[in-house]
């Protein structure tokens, strides 16, 4: 444990990198399987969605800055594996379109203010994470990305103002034309609930 450091946040951190040498060796798995693509990226994502749901123990009523951490380096991860997955298996966007919409619902939980550490990692893995996963043609996290680049999930005037039941002001249509997101009325479900319809 570090100094300083309470038991919480050295759980916490412990779980994070678990989980991020767990999704390292997915895709390890991934790059050396001898048999088909389609049947190794099928793979990947059944066994990436079961990690997911095992990160899924933190409760975010409690404190949703431990899944925010989750999300990150999941999002990350999956979207360097990007490049090894099949174009033809259909679960690939759809496991992307999950993440970043549950995503999307955590960060309307979050406290307005987010440590900042963890606010800028975020932040450089979105914007790593979604040119990557461009490369490969997958464009679903797009407007997760557009969020994040923002100083926190409430800074953003016109989200702010659909979710207060206001009308958007016309200056940020940007946001909503680079999103790809009918707002409001979709239900966006927590990933480790999620995840059992693919």
């Amino acid at each position: 444990m570090a100094e300083g450091e309470t038991e919480k946040e050295y759980d916490t951190r412990k779980t994070i990198e678990g989980l991020r040498e767990r999704f390292q060796n997915l895709t390890a798995t991934l790059k050396e399987s001898s048999g088909s693509s389609l049947e190794a990226s099928l793979h990947f994502c059944q066994e990436f969605c079961q990690v997911m749901e095992n990160a899924g123990r933190w409760k975010t009523d409690e404190d949703p800055l431990p899944l925010l951490e989750v999300y990150t380096v999941a999002i990350l991860s999956f979207a360097k594996a990007t490049s090894c997955l099949s174009s033809e298996c259909e679960n690939v966007p759809l496991l992307l379109e999950k993440l970043a919409l549950s995503c999307v619902e955590l960060l309307l939980l979050l406290p307005q203010h987010v440590p900042v550490a963890l606010w800028e990692e975020f932040q450089s893995s979105m914007k790593l994470a979604h040119s990557l996963s461009q490369e490969t043609g997958h464009t679903q996290l797009c407007g997760l990305s557009v969020m994040a680049q923002q100083g926190g999930v409430w800074a953003n005037a016109t989200l702010s103002s659909i979710l207060a039941n206001g009308s958007p002001q016309t200056d940020h249509g940007q946001f909503w034309d680079r999103s790809q997101w009918v707002l409001p009325g979709i239900i966006i479900q927590p990933m480790h609930r999620a995840l059992n319809t693919i």
